[in-house]
């Protein structure tokens, strides 16, 4: 979700889009309509549209503001021992995949230095 919006203000001057740096906006004209159209994969979130635009038509406080959107959420494994955060399960369940062996739910204090080894190995596939 982008969070760009353009309001019932918008009177179609394309202010925002002859002016974009990155040119992430764009527009069509057809038969009976002007479409504005945004890319957020292109957009620099600059501000510069909403403060060029003369009707205050643009909207999109939250790619200014820096909010963060949640984008995904993971079961947690938690050491046996004490209760901390381990990984992830979906982490675990590779890990475990990979050495062909179970990894144990165990924070490092609690598993000392066999963490480690087993994470640097990982690493070098």
């Amino acid at each position: 979700m982008s969070n760009f919006k353009v309001n019932e203000k918008c009177n179609g001057c394309l202010a925002c889009v002859q002016n974009c740096p990155a040119t992430a906006l764009k527009y069509f004209d057809n038969e009976k309509k002007r479409e504005i159209l945004h890319n957020i994969s292109l957009c620099a979130r600059c501000g510069h549209c909403w403060r060029i635009c003369p009707q205050d038509a643009i909207e999109f406080k939250d790619l200014i503001t820096g909010e963060f959107e949640l984008v995904t959420s993971l079961n947690l494994v938690h050491c046996r021992v004490c209760g901390e955060p381990v990984f992830t399960a979906s982490l675990g369940e590779k890990v475990s995949n990979d050495l062909k062996a179970v990894v144990e739910a165990l924070c490092p204090e609690h598993k000392g230095s066999e963490s480690v080894s087993t994470w640097k190995k990982l690493s070098k596939k």
